[in-house]
């Protein structure tokens, strides 16, 4: 049987940020007994719908079970940036992973834009590019150096100098910056949601408060227990990420649970809003702790970065990050601030998703390091293929063995210095 420590509760309300008062409420079920299917998911956010909504596309019979609710972890909490690759630029992932895994993650966000089209989900999706925005020197030389990878790779994106920069986000902070018109933003909830929505219709079954306590190989299935009954499944994905718990062994000691805090404006004035991605951009800024930030649908600043580590939200919840975006833009005192919450982020120790097999049938999927709007949607079609071992399957990423983080409990105790240089520095330099 597998189980290390399992500490998820079923039945903890969604956390209190803006997506949640923007969002209706989608339909909750529960398990209603034991069931026997092909493909059980452990995660209803969006690796493990956009999985489930491939599956459902094939006519296997899926369930996704959901300790809580659907987006209740990082698919729903999240800035709502569409971006597209992954953390390291083209050169780096075509030595590691091969040049296919170039493609396919520059490609993800078009995965994201092509389900929202199919299937008319309502998430405020726009697409007006992704800007990397440079501070110092060195960050311009990192971003000016990307700019020459993505060129050999056929990938299109654009340097803007300081001027530029300037027109396009109304503050002079930045020395630089790099525009990847493939990217985007959308309403996270809203758009997780809509993939439940979609899988459910395709026949998917997802039962919420739902948390599985126990996995284990039975005969030539697995068994997941639940307080409301069992599953039985030729095949499984465990699809927890940022808030992986004991259930597989070692998964949980495998990734760093990092919290990224967000607050949101009120809706900002015209004469604002025109002068902050008045083109619909999304931005970060590149670093080791990076701040991010988009203007939503509303005219609202969705504004994130590195907060407390631990559970928190309120408009005052997350000062330093409020102070910064004030220092931007001294308006934005007179605008204040409605939202603010947070939540855990999958960092992984190389900064890829890793994808791991579990005994014969059984997949665990996790890691995307604040790339998982896109990477986690697009990889769907991936596990798909896996679960089902599909012929026509042609592997992206890497099947690897799980592999825990040395002194991985004492995370907390490394994020502090990083977060107090990266204040230092939005504080002193220009």
């Amino acid at each position: 049987m597998l189980v290390d420590v399992v500490r998820t509760q079923g039945g903890q309300a969604m956390p209190a940020s803006l997506y949640a008062l923007e969002d209706s409420q989608t339909p909750s079920y529960s398990l209603p007994g034991d069931l026997s299917v092909d493909v059980a998911i452990v995660g209803a956010g969006y690796t493990g719908l956009s999985t489930a909504l491939d599956l459902a596309r094939k006519g296997v019979d899926v369930v996704v079970l959901e300790a809580r609710d659907v987006g209740w972890g990082a698919s729903g909490r999240n800035g709502g940036q569409i971006n597209p690759g992954l953390k390291f630029g083209p050169d780096i992932v075509a030595r590691d992973l091969g040049p296919d895994a170039v493609a396919f993650s520059q490609d993800a966000a078009d995965r994201v834009f092509e389900i929202v089209s199919d299937h008319a989900i309502d998430c405020d999706i726009r697409r007006g590019g992704t800007l990397r925005a440079a501070i110092d020197s060195a960050d311009i030389a990192s971003i000016e150096a990307l700019a020459r990878e993505a060129e050999r790779h056929g990938i299109e994106m654009h340097l803007l100098c300081a001027r530029d920069m300037a027109s396009a986000t109304g503050t002079d902070r930045y020395a630089a910056g790099l525009l990847d018109p493939a990217g985007g933003q959308l309403n996270p909830l809203k758009f997780v949601r809509g993939l439940a929505g979609a899988a459910t219709e395709l026949g998917a079954r997802i039962f919420t408060n739902t948390p599985v306590s126990a996995a284990s190989r039975e005969g030539g299935s697995w068994l997941l227990r639940t307080p409301r009954g069992q599953v039985s499944a030729k095949s499984v994905l465990f699809a927890t990420n940022g808030y992986t718990d004991g259930l597989v062994p070692g998964l949980r000691r495998s990734l760093l649970p990092v919290f990224s805090s967000i607050v949101a404006s009120r809706p900002l004035p015209h004469h604002l809003a025109e002068r902050i991605l008045r083109e619909g951009q999304s931005l970060f800024e590149i670093g080791t702790v990076t701040t991010y930030y988009r203007v939503d649908a509303r005219r609202r600043l969705i504004f994130g970065g590195r907060g407390r580590m631990r559970d928190a939200s309120g408009p005052g919840a997350f000062p330093s990050i409020a102070a910064y975006a004030e220092r931007l833009w001294p308006d934005l005192r007179a605008v204040g601030w409605e939202f603010g919450w947070n939540g855990r982020v999958a960092l992984t120790a190389d900064q890829y998703p890793h994808l791991h097999r579990i005994e014969d049938s059984a997949l665990a999927c996790v890691g995307f390091n604040g790339r998982g709007v896109a990477m986690a949607t697009a990889i769907g079609r991936e596990l798909a293929g896996l679960l089902i071992d599909d012929p026509s399957h042609r592997p992206i990423l890497p099947v690897t063995p799980i592999r825990p983080i040395a002194l991985q409990p004492f995370w907390p105790l490394g994020v502090g210095p990083a977060l107090a240089w990266a204040r230092l520095r939005a504080t002193f330099l220009r």
